[in-house]
């Protein structure tokens, strides 16, 4: 494992930073047509659990509060309605619909076929900044696996470890789709690895993964990538279960 090239501190603050945007999405400073930055900064705030399932979106209060004409904010309602996140209920409008548990089932279930692909591909396409990039996130996982309440910044690196895979795939149709479901499981992903052992456990695997990538071997990456998806997803049925008991 190579040495740090940035304090935690400034990964971290990386990784919020990236978020932030995401969430307030510059309202201000993207390059993107409003009605794409109104949508981004919605979606998040379903996905994050600021807007709870059965919230009313508002049209008229959305655009005062985000500073923007009625119009982008319809046109994000309907693209958040195409992805199922809202539905649209007569004389009440545009309602938070969320990600169900079958809904989290199913993206588990496509991401253990596919995202060993992008494991595979990365292993033989990885450049050296990448995988630089792989090791200094590794190493932050296993300084912050040893700090008490670190489940948040633990939750962070472990979604970086995988963009950081999808990215070094170099293919964009795999890079959306892994992106957009990471996205969709981003607070189910959480609670697994609140499982109890599940983050030291998490932890090992994303080692294994990255010495996989290292020596360039596709096949061992995709293995043991598709064997970690499934850890994962049997920890939240774990933690599900848990929870109704």
């Amino acid at each position: 494992m190579q040495n740090s090239m940035y304090s935690t501190e400034t990964w971290i603050t990386r990784i919020s930073k990236t978020k932030s945007k995401e969430m307030e999405k510059g309202m201000q400073q993207s390059g993107d047509p409003l009605r794409i930055q109104v949508f981004n900064t919605l979606e998040d705030a379903i996905l994050n659990g600021s807007y709870k399932e059965g919230d009313s979106l508002n049209e008229l209060r959305l655009s005062k509060s985000l500073g923007v004409s009625r119009t982008p904010v319809r046109e994000a309602l309907m693209q958040l309605e195409l992805e199922g996140l809202v539905k649209n209920i007569p004389n009440k409008g545009a309602v938070v619909v969320g990600i169900s548990e079958q809904d989290v089932e199913d993206i588990y279930e496509i991401r253990i076929r596919i995202e060993g692909l992008a494991a595979k591909l990365c292993a033989e396409k990885i450049t050296d900044k990448e995988l630089e990039e792989l090791e200094q996130c590794m190493a932050l996982q296993e300084d912050y696996l040893k700090k008490p309440d670190s489940a948040k910044e633990m939750g962070e690196l472990d979604g970086e470890f995988h963009r950081i895979i999808f990215a070094a795939s170099k293919s964009r149709p795999l890079q959306n789709v892994l992106t957009s479901f990471h996205n969709y499981i981003r607070r189910a992903r959480a609670g697994s690895v609140c499982v109890t052992g599940r983050a030291e456990e998490s932890v090992a695997e994303h080692l294994a993964i990255l010495e996989a990538i290292t020596k360039h071997d596709g096949e061992l990456a995709e293995k043991l990538t598709a064997e970690h998806i499934k850890n994962a997803r049997d920890n939240i049925c774990a933690s599900r279960a848990m929870s109704e008991n």
